[in-house]
């Protein structure tokens, strides 16, 4: 009922508009619309351990670095890669509780090749009660009542003993709250690495994510004795219950928004600092013991738990397609390592893979980007001729061999720009070369320092006035439909605090998911698609109203999509060519004030409303100021 009232007041307050523009719309479709338009793009900054990934706890082997890429440490340790063994920083996301004694050590027997490092707990003489540590897991963990938590661990006694006796697990809040626990026995004789795992499924619900992982011994039985601990996981439930898999609520959000297609690993994260901690997919799958992470371009740890075939079990889960890489996911088993270690984790059959991107943004290495898409491409497109691979330069700058048939585009820009470039694209050669809009986002209204910090015009969440100038954008891109074959808004997702990129598409915490307007506007684009494009009066390149008309054969359906960039509301007249128009349809209208944001303290601010218009052959419409809409009517 209030979404009604409110799109009955959106049309009663414009009562105030300017003239009306008319748009005129042809009879006949120019182009078909390529299925992959409207997709996602995954840059893992800060956003894949803790984040997309469901594992609450991590590892021991590399802590993040601080570095200007990096200033939150956000990687909550669970198998210790990568640190140093014996500092206080190997210690990061764990405590002490009740006088244990805990440091991180080099395993003179490591559980795993891939990870050498432990975690040595001795529990001193004279202390009674419950005496272990804790994890306060990525800024903290949220827990759920009736959710079964799968939690396990490696351990070990470095040397044999008579102990014998129970290690409780316990998630609580940080004042001492116990909402669920399960307790496993261990046996002193055990000297050789053995994984235990229990199911805790909270009773309570906690208010708040203030919570831990707690792993603990009775103080005073277990006086004197020094066990060894490494590989813990933390599991909620996960996305369509995958093993290893997704965060729900984070991954169903993805899922709403109807993408097409998902480009992994992400674009800097594929490269790393050095050649050495570049992503290697071979190093992501298989055996999470066989997994040693790397310092990411970000700067900071990846555990690699969320691999390339988690990502692609993903892709699959939604019913999109990567764009990536190939001998592991296409693949002959028979003639193939790769395919046959793929085979072997339970695919035998190949993923989908028509898109491959070489690099990424090698406009900053042209030099030598001539040289490495020339001998990758060319040998590869003789193995896989049927997979299209996407240059990452500046479109013909430098001229590459072979040429190209397809281009990856990037652009950071203020909201302004993109409503002044919703024709970028109009004006490009049709010659066969095709374009991905990879990365896009309205990110600051300050032209002259766009990647400047917050308060100098850079936006922390995306804004209202931002979203409405993307869609602008946007319905230029659906327009150029015949030669833009992709778009993804970028970066897909980001940590409420700890981030070092603004604004996200979405935002989350331990505990929730923060939908910005833009991820609304690319929902309402994605979900409203059509399969044709209809030509029909072109919008004025320095107005501020922008439209594009696409065809749905499937129920003859019309849908226009308007962006109204203006303070104002504004009046369209649409005349139609069809022989018969449905009298009624609908409207889809996201709109607020400019610089309105849907916020953590203020999540649905801004909400797309849905109600009923009157349309036919010559219909008026009025788009809110600052606003997006979808309109939808049936035609023949």
């Amino acid at each position: 009922m209030r979404n009604i009232v409110r799109f009955g007041l959106y049309l009663l307050i414009l009562a105030r508009t300017s003239l009306a523009v008319t748009v005129t719309v042809s009879a006949t479709a120019s182009h078909s619309i390529p299925t992959t338009l409207w997709g996602q793009m995954f840059e893992d900054i800060s956003s894949g351990d803790g984040g997309l990934y469901a594992e609450r706890e991590r590892n021991f082997e590399r802590r993040p670095l601080i570095s200007a890429k990096s200033v939150h440490p956000v990687l909550q340790n669970r198998a210790f890669q990568q640190v140093t063994p014996g500092s206080s920083a190997a210690l990061n996301a764990w405590q002490a509780v009740n006088g244990a004694t805990i440091s991180v050590i080099k395993e003179t027997t490591p559980v795993s090749s891939a990870l050498p490092n432990a975690l040595h707990v001795t529990v001193p003489s004279g202390k009674s009660g419950q005496v272990g540590f804790l994890n306060t897991g990525y800024s903290g963990i949220k827990i759920t009542a009736k959710s079964t938590y799968t939690a396990s661990f490696y351990y070990r006694f470095p040397t044999s003993s008579s102990f014998s006796g129970s290690v409780l697990i316990s998630l609580q809040a940080t004042s001492g709250q116990v909402f669920g626990s399960a307790s496993i026995q261990l046996s002193g004789s055990q000297t050789t690495w053995k994984q235990v795992s229990v199911s805790i499924t909270p009773s309570t619900s906690a208010s708040s994510t203030s919570n831990v992982f707690s792993v603990t011994v009775d103080g005073g039985s277990a006086a004197g004795q020094t066990i060894n601990f490494a590989m813990f996981s933390l599991f909620p439930p996960t996305f369509k219950n995958r093993q290893n898999g997704m965060r729900a609520d984070i991954a169903e959000a993805l899922a709403e928004m109807g993408p097409s297609f998902f480009r992994l690993p992400g674009g800097n994260n594929l490269e790393g600092q050095t050649a050495a901690t570049r992503w290697q997919w071979n190093a992501t799958v298989g055996p999470i013991l066989s997994r040693p992470g790397r310092v990411g371009d970000w700067g900071y740890a990846n555990t690699d738990g969320l691999g390339l075939f988690e990502y692609l079990n993903w892709c699959e889960d939604v019913g999109m397609q990567p764009i990536m890489a190939i001998n592991f996911v296409v693949g002959d088993p028979t003639k193939s390592a790769a395919a046959a270690l793929r085979s072997s984790l339970g695919h035998p059959e190949p993923f989908t893979l028509n898109f491959v991107e070489v690099g990424n943004e090698d406009n900053f290495a042209a030099s030598t980007y001539t040289y490495r898409w020339h001998d990758f491409v060319t040998a590869l497109k003789a193995q896989f001729p049927n997979i299209h691979f996407i240059a990452t330069s500046i479109a013909f700058n430098p001229v590459l061999s072979p040429v190209p048939t397809e281009y990856d585009v990037h652009v950071y820009q203020s909201p302004t720009w993109f409503a002044q470039n919703s024709f970028y694209y109009d004006g490009f050669q049709r010659n066969g070369t095709k374009y991905f809009e990879g990365e896009y986002a309205a990110i600051s209204t300050n032209a002259s320092n766009l990647f400047g910090a917050i308060g100098t015009g850079r936006f922390t969440f995306p804004t209202m006035q931002g979203s409405a100038g993307e869609a602008a954008f946007m319905t230029g891109l659906e327009r150029n439909s015949d030669i833009v074959f992709a778009a993804s808004y970028a970066p897909l997702l980001g940590h409420v605090i700890n981030n070092q990129w603004t604004p996200n598409l979405l935002a989350f915490d331990a505990g929730n998911v923060y939908r910005s307007t833009s991820f609304y506007v690319q929902k309402l684009f994605s979900l409203n698609r059509g399969d044709s494009y209809i030509p029909s009066t072109l919008p004025s390149k320095t107005g501020t109203l922008f439209w594009s008309v696409v065809r749905k054969t499937s129920g003859n359906q019309i849908i226009i999509k308007v962006s109204n960039t203006a303070a104002s509301a504004a009046t369209l007249t649409f005349v139609l060519p069809f022989n018969t128009v449905s009298s009624t349809g609908t409207a889809q209208v996201l709109t607020g004030a400019g610089t309105a944001s849907n916020t953590p303290t203020n999540p649905n601010l801004i909400v797309p409303v849905t109600g009923n218009i009157t349309t036919g052959k010559t219909f008026n419409y009025n788009a809110p100021a600052v606003s997006v809409s979808v309109l939808t009517f049936t035609a023949s």
